[in-house]
């Protein structure tokens, strides 16, 4: 019944993102630019859309039409556990594990997958009413971007949909794509850049920016290199972990404040 509650209300995402007031709120962010402190192998294949650790495993989500997928790794040795491909008919995006339940959302076929997180077997599919790009979770509540200047909170027990207007300096800040919840905050990779920001989710004020400019080495990159994507926290030792799309790497940095 939760399930399905969950899935009726997000079918009124659209209504409610157009209904409910926005803010205007002003904050300058701290910058601070990402440092390599580390670094592991990563298969070139993945067309990186999500990224989670948990339980000693990296799940990954990859993109593109005919070729979307779900792969497991043993972490952090980053041996292949299990894969499954998706339906051709969709485009992974962003996932998130919230208990036994492993998310995907899917581009523009306006899909919520909820997969098995042992099997990768597809429990059952929830349908929002907009494109989903990023996901992730505190809890009780999913947050979901689409690729605008709002995220979307979405309570996992009673279904509501609670949007959140992200402004830098008091400016929208669009193109928001992968998520995670890091230390209370939450984020965010803005597509086509090399920028992470962090958002404070009460208030929607990007509390700082990251960024990761010329994080991959040229010497690795390829014709087929896309841009940065996927952010992770390591649980069990609090090291964020980033990735981009078609990356032979994973880096988990360490910030350092500019001026």
């Amino acid at each position: 019944m939760k399930q399905r509650v969950l899935i009726v209300y997000l079918s009124f995402w659209m209504s409610c993102y157009s209904a409910c007031a926005d803010s205007q709120p002003v904050a300058t962010p701290t910058l601070y630019r990402g440092v390599a402190v580390a670094s592991l192998p990563m298969e070139r294949r993945n067309f990186t859309q999500g990224l989670y650790i948990a339980n000693s495993e990296l799940f990954v989500s990859s993109g593109q039409y005919g070729e979307s997928a779900v792969r497991v790794y043993q972490w952090p040795s980053m041996t292949l556990a299990r894969a499954v491909d998706l339906p051709q008919s969709v485009f992974a995006e962003g996932l998130t594990l919230q208990g036994d339940r492993l998310f995907v959302l899917t581009w523009r076929e306006n899909q919520l997958l909820i997969l098995d997180p042992v099997t990768l077997a597809t429990r059952s599919v929830g349908h929002i009413g907009s494109e989903g790009w990023g996901v992730t979770h505190n809890g009780n509540h999913l947050w979901l971007s689409n690729g605008s200047d709002h995220l979307y909170r979405i309570d996992l027990l009673g279904g509501a949909v609670t949007p959140l207007k992200v402004v830098r300096n008091g400016r929208p800040v669009t193109r928001l794509n992968e998520l995670e919840w890091i230390k209370g905050k939450i984020w965010a990779n803005v597509w086509m850049t090399d920028i992470i920001v962090v958002i404070d989710p009460d208030t929607g004020f990007v509390e700082s920016e990251i960024d990761l400019d010329g994080l991959l080495p040229e010497a690795d990159r390829r014709a087929d290199t896309d841009v940065l994507n996927g952010i992770a926290l390591d649980p069990e030792t609090g090291g964020v972990w980033v990735t981009g799309k078609r990356w032979p790497k994973l880096f988990r940095i360490e910030l350092q404040q500019r001026d």
